[in-house]
């Protein structure tokens, strides 16, 4: 039944992990391009080039590592190609082709350094799109979310704290799309009822300087 169903959903995958660690070998990415079709049994909507901070590349080795992608999506062999980081500020100053999508962590729980980070290899790398990840920091049930009222970032307050910082999530950094881990489909409803809220953009002013001041 899940194979009759995959045709209906649009498809990522990352590369660049293996069983001996992280590598930016570009026979080795090739090969997991090819290896994630196999296993999809289609190819990929997008293949993504998963923390490249991890190998510490230089300009050089991270150019041949996005070429391989590039070149993937050139083939037909995926939709499109991007790079997803965890940490960005060791990639500020490297150049790459300009990727379809850059995928970095948002919301409430990133740090003033990573956001910056983040924001300037927007403005170097040019991608088509810029896309969230981890909003929660891997739960909403962390002690966090108990501690912070996100609805303080809201025009209008009327929405659940994790309705709250989901949206919030999407202006830091700004983002066009956050991906998030569930097999919850009322929590995914919730989530999305999030999206109708508009953000107060003066409170969202004042928490950057904040943080800012705070490192």
């Amino acid at each position: 039944m899940a194979g009759d169903l995959l045709p209906k959903f649009v498809i990522s995958t990352k590369v660049g992990y293996f069983r001996d660690g992280h590598s930016l070998n570009p026979a080795r990415l090739r090969k997991a391009v090819e290896t994630a079709a196999a296993d999809l049994g289609r190819d990929p909507d997008t293949v993504l080039l998963h923390n490249p901070e991890h190998s510490a590349p230089d300009t050089e080795a991270l150019l041949q590592a996005c070429g391989v992608l590039a070149d993937a999506a050139a083939r037909g062999q995926c939709g499109s190609w991007g790079i997803a980081t965890w940490d960005p500020r060791p990639l500020v100053g490297l150049d790459v082709p300009r990727p379809d999508i850059l995928m970095v962590r948002s919301g409430l729980l990133v740090s003033s350094s990573v956001l910056e980070a983040a924001e300037a290899l927007v403005t170097t790398w040019r991608p088509t799109e810029v896309r969230g990840m981890s909003p929660f920091g891997g739960s909403t049930t962390d002690p966090v979310w108990g501690r912070v009222d996100a609805r303080m970032f809201l025009a209008a307050p009327d929405a659940t704290l994790v309705q709250a910082a989901f949206r919030v999530a999407f202006a830091l950094p700004d983002v066009t799309a956050v991906a998030v881990g569930t097999d919850d489909a009322e929590h995914l409803r919730e989530l999305c009822g999030g999206l109708d809220h508009d953000l107060d953009t003066d409170v969202l002013r004042a928490y950057r300087l904040l943080l800012s001041q705070s490192v």
